[in-house]
């Protein structure tokens, strides 16, 4: 609980919270206090300063920047591999999903036909549930239902950069962070293959038919995950 209040105390501040969301957006790139600084145009004393607040609960870490030219080293900052629950009390939805994974797992071919089925269904039911139940897609243009794609995949967590190709009829897009990234250290190809049904769940709510191709994955080594959907009816 009280490692808890200590990350509500850090995000209470929508500055701090919006340099940890630039920070997860790079993920791999590491930026200097200078270059925070220059994009919250603020003081760079007050940039180290909320980084330091984050690093102390653990989501970024630092390092020296070596590049063997001599002179003063810069400090780089980057996110980390942790997860931040806010739960009061505390709830082990990872637990609970953890545990219901390895069950669908221990009935084989059905159990994993079962968990991609529940994907695609969660899929369809956040786009539905965030966004009042989508009356009538077929009122919605396709740069509209891009829109909502993005929003809503914000709204998750998946800090995702979405790009629709008029001329192609395709979308392209990359999640920047994986909402099952803990689940996933246990069972990765099962838990991508489940998010992969989740993310069609959610283009089939607005899209009538897609073709979904996984381009990259970042528990391969890439730096994100990124898809193609080609869109054949619009």
């Amino acid at each position: 609980m009280e490692h808890t209040l200590k990350v509500a105390n850090v995000f209470s501040d929508p500055t701090r919270f919006n340099i940890y969301q630039y920070l997860l957006e790079r993920k791999n790139n590491p930026v200097t206090v200078l270059e925070v600084a220059e994009q919250f145009d603020i003081h760079p004393n007050v940039a180290r300063i909320h980084l330091t607040k984050l690093e102390d609960i653990q989501i970024v870490s630092s390092d020296f920047e070596r590049t063997g030219k001599g002179g003063r080293p810069s400090r780089l900052y980057k996110i980390t591999d942790n997860v931040i629950e806010l739960n009061f009390p505390h709830r082990d939805y990872k637990l609970l999903s953890t545990v219901a994974i390895d069950t669908l797992l221990d009935m084989g071919d059905v159990g994993k036909q079962a968990l991609y089925e529940m994907g695609q269904k969660y899929g369809r039911k956040m786009m539905e549930q965030l966004n009042n139940n989508i009356v009538n897609k077929a009122e919605l243009t396709n740069e509209q239902k891009v829109a909502l794609l993005e929003e809503t995949s914000k709204i998750l967590g998946m800090y995702p950069k979405f790009t629709y190709l008029e001329q192609k009829k395709q979308i392209h897009f990359e999640i920047n962070n994986c909402p099952f990234k803990e689940v996933a250290k246990q069972h990765q190809t099962t838990v991508c293959h489940m998010h992969y049904s989740f993310i069609k769940g959610m283009f089939e709510t607005v899209f009538d038919n897609i073709d979904l191709i996984e381009k990259k994955n970042m528990f391969a080594g890439c730096e994100n995950c990124k898809y193609v959907a080609n869109l054949s009816i619009v």
